[in-house]
């Protein structure tokens, strides 16, 4: 058996077609080539401050420090009634849970304080207890201070 195949088909010009296809999806404007960018100066570079993120452990310490500032600093108790903490609960609400950068921010917290008052103290709620506010404060910001300086 043989299968013959007859084509009716017309020959149509293939410049036809080119023109069509032109029409429909024309070719972009050719552009001339961009002049290359000056380099900037190098005052301009070395005049750029560098760019850096604040680290998981200095934010919490950060936001734990504000925590206490708008909400107060207690003793003896790790929620106060009328809303101050604590050092560990102000950790505890600027992590939002206990993470890494909680966990972190808290032994960085009590290296901080035994090198300012002793080696003694084995958490942080015995070193909060036994101080003023005052020294809690300087304990906060110095740890502030190192978590940004060691970019954590």
């Amino acid at each position: 058996m043989s299968t013959r195949t007859e084509t009716d088909f017309t020959h149509i010009d293939p410049d036809l077609y080119a023109k069509a296809f032109e029409l429909l999806d024309p070719a972009p404007e050719p552009v001339a080539p961009a002049a290359p960018a000056a380099p900037a100066p190098v005052s301009f570079i070395l005049a750029a401050p560098p760019v850096r993120l604040t680290g998981g452990v200095e934010k919490t310490l950060t936001d734990a420090l504000a925590f206490l500032d708008t909400h107060g600093w207690a003793k003896h108790r790790l929620i106060h009634p009328e809303g101050a903490r604590c050092s560990i609960g102000a950790l505890r609400a600027a992590a939002g849970a206990r993470n890494d950068a909680y966990r972190d921010a808290g032994n960085l917290l009590l290296d901080e304080a035994r090198q300012q008052h002793g080696k003694q103290w084995e958490s942080i709620p015995s070193w909060n207890d036994a101080h003023s506010g005052a020294q809690v404060r300087s304990v906060w910001e110095a740890a502030i201070r190192r978590a940004h300086h060691m970019n954590i």
